[in-house]
């Protein structure tokens, strides 16, 4: 089972999936860099210190992320899924991306629905995340970063229901792990050139062309999975 449509092994894979969805990490997440790097105290902005926040951030939303995958896959050792049901999870991945992208660039809002299972649980981490802020030492940035990979996300649901096909806590807490890494490029971009991206990021056309990325990915994935021989 293979999210990107492409002959690869399953950690790279996964971690090409989410480097392609760095135009979601852009569109959905770019503000939160930005916010949590305008947090930081001027007199604390320099470069060692933001690389170190960032990292950190970052390194934290993972491990989150790895967490999810090996509970997910937990799951997925309870129940037999047959072929087709593991194909079913992969159009329900790609569909999810393309609502994702319909909601990154405020054409359609229909995806808040699916999350809103998410921001349950979101509605009591939240809280615990603000207590930790501004944000200055590196402990805070991890535990922030942590609770951040919690945020309610269809690209990483997407990507759940991979873990859930495989049915494996460790495979699924590295696949996760892997398409984590796929993501760090664009945020960390996002956050060292934070002032110089913020208005670009809340841009109209920069959402919309993320979405139309994230369309085309997905409509490929559709393809490789719909078309005779595909899968």
């Amino acid at each position: 089972m293979n999210p990107t449509g492409l002959d690869l092994p399953p950690l790279m894979a996964a971690f090409v999936f989410g480097l392609m969805g760095g135009a979601h990490c852009i569109g959905m997440c770019g503000g939160i860099m930005s916010a949590l790097t305008f947090a930081v105290p001027p007199s604390m902005r320099h470069p060692a210190r933001m690389g170190g926040l960032l990292l950190s951030y970052n390194l934290g939303r993972i491990l989150s992320y790895m967490t999810a995958g090996a509970l997910v896959a937990a799951l997925g050792t309870l129940i037999s899924l047959s072929p087709e049901a593991r194909i079913a999870l992969q159009v329900v991945a790609a569909v999810m991306l393309i609502l994702m992208a319909l909601y990154i660039a405020n054409w359609w809002k229909g995806l808040l629905k699916v999350e809103a299972i998410g921001r349950r649980l979101w509605r009591y981490i939240e809280p615990i995340g603000r207590r930790l802020m501004p944000v200055v030492y590196l402990p805070q940035a991890f535990a922030l970063g942590a609770l951040w990979g919690w945020l309610p996300c269809g690209l990483v649901y997407s990507m759940l229901a991979w873990s859930l096909a495989i049915a494996d806590p460790l495979q699924g807490a590295l696949l996760m792990g892997a398409f984590g890494l796929g993501t760090l490029p664009a945020l960390l971009a996002t956050g060292l050139a934070a002032r110089q991206l913020s208005h670009l990021i809340r841009h109209p056309a920069t959402r919309s062309i993320a979405a139309l990325t994230i369309i085309g990915f997905a409509l490929w994935q559709l393809w490789a999975l719909l078309s005779p021989g595909g899968h």
